[in-house]
């Protein structure tokens, strides 16, 4: 007799409860009331084997900004995916960060680190756009950056990555920081 929902073996198909999505593809823009829009990197299960078979749960890492300069992320976990979103949405909510923009683009060039993975961040021109992989895009385009190079070497990991590009964008300057600092006027 056939399971209803699903395949008439034993397994669930993969993609019954939302699990199995790949990297870079999620959900965006799915922000409560005029809350900053989310875009969900990934989504990872785990297998918890037990007795009876095996016990998943779910961690998703989100990335949230309000596209004006402040940008945060969040990792959360949970039994069910909208749990371990919503988690991590919120957690990203509280970590958002103020990042120096100027015009469409950043201030300087800058390079972040964490573990393994690097994120180099170069300004650009007016209409270059957001020449960036998924992760460091995701970032970016959150915080309001509508015109930049970069480049990741190192490590691929999106967690890895999220937390260098975040390195990176904290160590951005204006010039009236710098001449702030440095107690001279512009």
């Amino acid at each position: 007799m056939a399971h209803p929902g699903g395949s008439n073996h034993g397994g669930s198909g993969g993609r019954e409860r939302g699990e199995g999505r790949g990297r870079g593809e999620g959900r965006e823009g799915r922000g409560e009331g005029g809350s900053s829009p989310e875009r969900v990197l990934q989504i990872r299960r785990c297998a918890c084997v037990v007795k009876g078979g095996r016990r998943f749960s779910f961690a998703a890492l989100v990335v949230t900004g309000d596209e004006r300069g402040r940008v945060g992320y969040g990792y959360g976990k949970g039994k069910e995916v909208p749990i371990a979103v919503e988690k991590a949405t919120k957690a990203a909510g509280r970590r958002l960060k103020p990042v120096p923009i100027q015009g469409t683009t950043i201030p300087h060039a800058v390079e972040g680190r964490y573990g393994a993975s690097r994120v180099v961040l170069l300004p650009a021109s007016p209409g270059t756009g957001v020449i960036a992989g998924a992760v460091v895009r995701a970032v970016v385009e959150s915080a309001g950056v509508k015109d930049i190079l970069t480049k990741c070497r190192g490590s691929g990991n999106p967690v890895n990555m999220v937390k260098a590009t975040l390195n990176a964008l904290s160590k951005l300057r204006t010039r009236d920081d710098v001449a702030r600092l440095r107690g001279v006027e512009v």
